[in-house]
């Protein structure tokens, strides 16, 4: 059984934004961090990537130059069995999980972000997962953050308050 804490949007730094001290127990606590992108600056990746777990990030569309060399706009990684894509932006809502299951068809699920809004949907076992951000809200009602088990080829997420 793998655990996985999930983020996007963190847009760090930013005035006095910053991860909370509950966030950052979860990262802490997981095996592995998956950001969706969106990080800013490479020093905010450096200061993300040093909470422990191992990070699978991509770039977002306000990342600076740097980590748009040095992380990829899309990836996969595989969880316990679970092969979980990675994008910053999914597109428009309107038809969003068939273009995403057609666009990453051997995927279990996709984890995105840009919105900031958190999102779970699924059909016919594939997943759509967006953790909202931790630290900017914008429309949503709270800081966000997900979770995700992963296990015998299967993975579950779960979004968070922080």
């Amino acid at each position: 059984m793998l655990e996985i804490a999930v983020i996007a949007d963190t847009h760090l730094p930013r005035g006095r934004r910053r991860l909370s001290d509950a966030c950052v127990e979860r990262i802490r606590a997981a095996d592995l961090l998956i950001h969706a992108g969106d990080f800013s600056t490479a020093a905010a990746y450096a200061q993300i990537a040093a909470l422990g777990p191992e990070l699978v990030a991509v770039h977002g569309n306000v990342d600076d130059a740097e980590l748009r060399r040095r992380l990829p706009e899309r990836t996969v990684v595989e969880a316990e069995g679970a092969r979980i894509a990675v994008v910053h932006d999914a597109g428009p809502k309107r038809g969003r999980l068939a273009r995403m299951r057609r666009e990453f068809g051997d995927a279990d699920a996709v984890v995105f972000g840009h919105s900031h809004l958190p999102l779970y949907e699924s059909e016919e076992g594939f997943q759509l997962f967006n953790p909202g951000s931790p630290t900017e809200r914008r429309r949503a009602p709270s800081h966000t953050m997900g979770v995700a088990v992963a296990d015998g080829g299967a993975v579950r997420f779960r979004l968070l308050g922080v």
